[in-house]
């Protein structure tokens, strides 16, 4: 690749001081401008990425076999169609998506990722031990089956509804149909409750009374994260699990935790009962558990179990194959990585030595004591090792981003040579950051980034400084064939913030961002990287503004939490009238709920009250579907479903200070 030269023209002076020169003569010619190279092919690793990921291969024993074999071992059956579909035909799941994944790494993919995603795409139902097996390998997640006196005992059932009948499907098909008798959420994310509704419908739940048991905390955490918060989490996560770009050798080849998302449906029945407390046991259908209170380590709600009739512990979330993330690219709430790894210690404690399987929400089980206690020590080595250090430095000073450069790979044998304790999902660098805001938040300490500038109003100024577009360009070019993608990113973020309609701009900052991508071995960073660099060649998707959430995952919410949710969509400069107040009357849920609507701010209470300025009455399962957008609220009027009282203007007042933000928001481009 031809390195980019920036030439300056000398000045031309006169050669004859006697000679009568024009004034102009004596003035410098304006600088011919830099000469920018073309970016370079996509999907092509260069040089300075094929030495890096070579360098790694070198250094890891990736030949070591023992988690290849725990990866594949006890397989009885697998799914033999070619996709997992929906109900209108479209296709959730492909089977054969990841059969890319075989030999070596290609120069595109750096070799720990690969070796990673091959293992995390073994697909079936696996026997882990006695009574009990995991369908792996249709989805992000891991779905575990139980068996009880009487039926399956069901534990974290995925993404999707869709995946979720058919990992249940495929145990039935296995193993005899047996009826639910049981569903656990370890935790509140969603791909460990999605597809409830798949394996149990709310009806036979509440008819057989099936108990659903979740962490304490669950259904509060599980509406902040996906209702809440949802359309900026939810756009991020197209990045983080690449979503929308192809599963290939030179896009998503895994997520490091998983092989990706589904594009299913996601549901929820709320759980019968919310789980606290360290050694709180319950016998599920003849089974006995022993939950372990995990609150604040991988989830704000989250916990673990000990089966004793079988000794195997279930570590859900908190440990799995892989460093995990303290604060996720998608956005989360920040992790305490001390209390992960004292969470991890506990249980190596009390039932290292009971324990001859540890299975887990993700991944693959370890076998035999020796095996448990080596998992759970790595475990929890890395995240005390990742927050002490980080501590270290910055008590001792360091900003944010030092702290983060000076926490290096771990020399402790149990972190450095075991593959389960490196950044296939979370990294030492960005848990750093995480630990560092932690404790002292987003600002570094030093008083110019407390009220900086908006990136968009820096970037020109920065490209301004450096000389305009061309010179700007040329910086990048030249750190880019110098290997130096960090610097280079940095430098062509500054050139597109500055000119977005640039093409040479985004195409050059995509072209860093690939490098970068193919030279992670997160695979959540890899996706990141490579999205961004798709959106910036081919623009943002065109798919249509997805909803947040569904009638089956509404009809679970709370209504005070839904409430909240639509306060965090109020805006007060469309707040035109005088404070007031609204009844919302629920009749299938015997609820009332007044939405207080001041200058600045929406406060939901539940109950009513009498000087309401409008009444609205309806069943709250129509106000989802009014929300959701399948029906308007002027339908339900006429057809009688819905009643008003009062002043209707202020009702229409109420919704016109709504937000409906668009999902498809640009995060590469201004």
């Amino acid at each position: 690749m031809r390195h980019c030269m920036i030439s300056l023209c000398a000045i031309a002076l006169s050669a004859c001081a006697s000679q009568a020169t024009a004034p102009e003569a004596l003035a410098p010619e304006t600088p011919a401008a830099p000469a920018i190279p073309a970016p370079p092919e996509a999907g092509i690793a260069t040089e300075a990425t094929r030495e890096a990921n070579a360098a790694l291969a070198a250094r890891l024993p990736l030949d070591e076999q023992s988690d290849v074999e725990d990866a594949a071992r006890g397989r009885i059956a697998y799914i033999d169609a070619p996709a997992i579909l929906a109900e209108d035909g479209h296709v959730v799941w492909a089977i054969p998506q990841f059969d890319f994944l075989k030999g070596d790494a290609p120069d595109t993919v750096n070799p720990s990722l690969w070796r990673q995603s091959r293992l995390a795409a073994e697909h079936g139902l696996f026997e882990v031990g006695d009574g009990i097996w995991q369908v792996r390998g249709y989805d992000l997640s891991v779905m575990s089956v139980i068996e009880g006196k009487t039926g399956w005992i069901i534990v974290d059932p995925l993404t999707s509804t869709e995946t979720a009948s058919a990992a249940l499907k495929l145990v039935n098909d296995t193993l005899g149909e047996r009826p639910v008798t049981g569903l656990l959420y370890t935790h509140s994310h969603a791909d460990h409750f999605g597809g409830a509704r798949g394996v149990l419908s709310q009806e036979d739940a509440a008819e057989r009374n099936v108990p659903i048991l979740a962490p304490v905390g669950f259904l509060e955490h599980a509406v902040s994260e996906n209702l809440i918060a949802g359309n900026q989490m939810s756009r991020r996560s197209t990045f983080m699990f690449g979503n929308t770009i192809p599963r290939s050798p030179t896009a998503h080849v895994g997520s490091g935790l998983g092989p990706g998302l589904p594009q299913g449906t996601i549901s929820l029945i709320a759980p019968t009962e919310e789980i606290s407390g360290r050694g709180t046991q319950r016998v599920i259908d003849g089974v006995t558990f022993e939950f372990i209170d995990a609150a604040g380590t991988e989830a704000p709600a989250e916990f673990m179990f000990y089966l004793p009739e079988k000794r195997a512990l279930c570590t859900a979330e908190v440990v799995t194959a892989t460093f995990h993330n303290l604060l996720t690219p998608r956005g989360a709430k920040v992790r305490d990585a001390l209390g992960w790894s004292r969470a991890i210690d506990y249980v190596l404690e009390t039932y290292g030595d009971k324990a001859d399987v540890v299975f887990a929400s993700h991944h693959w089980p370890t076998w035999g004591e020796e095996n448990v206690d080596t998992l759970l020590e790595g475990q929890r080595d890395i995240y005390r090792y990742v927050h002490d250090q980080t501590l270290r430095a910055a008590n001792a000073g360091a900003t944010m981003t030092e702290a983060a450069e000076a926490v290096t790979e771990p020399a402790f044998e149990s972190a450095a040579d075991a593959f389960n304790t490196r950044g296939y999902y979370g990294t030492l660098n960005h848990n750093a950051k995480a630990v560092y805001q932690y404790y002292f938040g987003w600002w570094g300490g030093v008083p110019a980034e407390y009220y900086e500038l908006p990136h968009v109003v820096t970037a020109a100024r920065y490209v301004e400084a450096m000389g305009g577009l061309d010179a700007t360009l040329a910086v990048g070019a030249k750190a880019f064939e110098a290997g130096d993608y960090r610097w280079a990113a940095e430098v062509f973020n500054h050139a597109v913030f500055a000119e977005p309609e640039s093409e040479t701009a985004r195409n050059w900052l995509a072209a860093t961002y690939e490098q970068l991508g193919f030279q992670a071995e997160s695979g959540a960073w890899r996706s990141y990287f490579l999205v961004g660099a798709s959106e910036l060649r081919n623009g943002i998707p065109s798919l249509g503004n997805p909803q947040l959430g569904n009638p089956e995952f509404l009809r679970a919410v709370k209504s005070i939490d839904l409430m909240d949710s639509l306060a965090a969509r109020y805006n007060p400069a469309k707040m035109t009238a005088e404070p007031f107040a609204v009844n919302l009357i629920f009749p299938d849920r015997d609820e009332a709920m007044t939405l207080h609507l001041g200058k600045s701010v929406l406060v939901p209470r539940e109950g009513s009250v009498e000087d309401a300025a409008v009444t609205l009455t309806l069943d709250r399962s129509v106000l989802d579907l009014v929300l959701l957008g399948k029906t308007t609220l002027p339908e339900q009027l006429q057809s009688g479903a819905a009643t008003v009282s009062g002043n209707p203007a202020m009702l229409q007042a109420f919704f016109g200070t709504l937000d409906r933000p668009d999902f498809w928001f640009p995060v590469v481009t201004p």
